[in-house]
């Protein structure tokens, strides 16, 4: 085989269970990482949307335990490796442990792009227990170019195979993609790696000025299915990898046809800039919080993106999201006052 120059993980199956609402079923899991594994991806994506263990009021019940759907996936790949993320605070190493026991290879902890010390622990259990380690840096646009350094060698340091950069709130300019890339290609001794959300319609310029600046792990979703307006769309990103004579080893028209025949059929609506997902990147603000903000606005009446503009403000990350009823509350709260003014 062609040796590649980059390696895809296709996250469709979990950044892309927060628009189906973390509905996935084992059948849907095993038909998709069939045809993904048919389509040579190397590794293949596989838990909650916010993580091992994130099924909960809070972020959103599973209709199916995690667990079943990592082992069905598992179950079907003949040259795919299963990856899992883990969010410390959300997952344990008991559940990491549980992943890796029924066929998980890749473990992918993410943190807040400040706070990579809550992945020591994780990071080294992880690497012990043989799986390749990534370290994933979330809401990469909120820090500095030297606040990312750090806090990436860091992550290298407790065992890190790969950094990423993570544009968890797709607001990150191409020209902010290039200095943080080029910052850690500088800086690490380790695979460097990069997660893109559409909310500004500049994932698919992201992931590939990234890709120009060293970054040979790329994340991609078919059909663009992910949290807020989506990821890196897989079967686009494949077909502009021939383009520029970039070996993925991926087999463009299998690519394509799943997208097609099995992805589109299950999203419940086509995933498009909307104006919330518009202001997710805008304001700055985690891709998930958007359907959790449109529930809020229902409840409460008030326009959602007034409550996503307020979190941007106030700087809510990832795992903050009670913050979000909160802040409807007041804002419901401010407009009937300024009623009866």
């Amino acid at each position: 085989m062609t040796k590649r120059d980059l390696f895809i993980t296709e996250v469709a199956m979990r950044d892309g269970s927060h628009p189906l609402s973390h509905q996935y079923t084992v059948d849907q899991v095993l038909k998709i990482t069939k045809a993904l594994d048919e389509a040579n991806v190397p590794y293949i994506e596989v838990s909650h949307g916010d993580g091992l263990s994130g099924s909960s009021l809070q972020y959103g019940l599973s209709r199916t335990n995690e667990m079943k759907l990592i082992e069905a996936a598992v179950s079907v790949c003949n040259q795919a490796k299963i990856a899992v993320l883990l969010l410390p605070g959300i997952g344990t190493i008991k559940e990491l442990k549980e992943a890796k026991n029924i066929g998980a290879q890749m473990a992918r902890i993410a943190t807040h792009v400040t706070e990579a010390d809550v992945s020591a622990q994780h990071l080294s259990v992880a690497k012990e227990i043989g799986m390749e380690t990534v370290g994933f840096l979330m809401m990469a646009h909120s820090a500095p170019v030297e606040k990312l350094i750090e806090q990436a060698k860091l992550m290298q340091s407790y065992g890190a195979d790969t950094v990423y950069v993570v544009d968890s709130a797709g607001a990150l300019l191409p020209h902010e993609v290039k200095e943080r890339i080029y910052a850690l290609k500088q800086s690490l001794n380790v695979n460097i790696g990069f997660h893109g959300h559409n909310n500004l319609s500049l994932a698919m310029a992201n992931t590939l000025v990234a890709i120009e600046e060293g970054a040979t792990r790329i994340d991609g979703s078919v059909r663009c299915l992910g949290a807020g307006a989506g990821n890196t769309q897989t079967e686009v990103l494949i077909a502009l990898l021939e383009r520029l004579h970039i070996v993925s080893g991926i087999d463009l028209y299998k690519i394509m046809d799943m997208a097609e025949e099995i992805i589109a059929p299950i999203l419940p609506v086509p995933q498009e800039i909307t104006r919330d997902s518009l202001v997710l990147g805008y304001a700055g603000v985690y891709s998930s919080f958007s359907l959790h903000a449109k529930k809020a606005a229902e409840v409460f009446n008030v326009d959602s993106r007034d409550i996503l503009i307020e979190l941007g403000r106030r700087k809510v990350v990832g795992g903050q999201e009670d913050m979000i009823i909160d802040v409807a509350a007041e804002i419901a709260k401010t407009k009937k006052q300024a009623v009866v003014r």
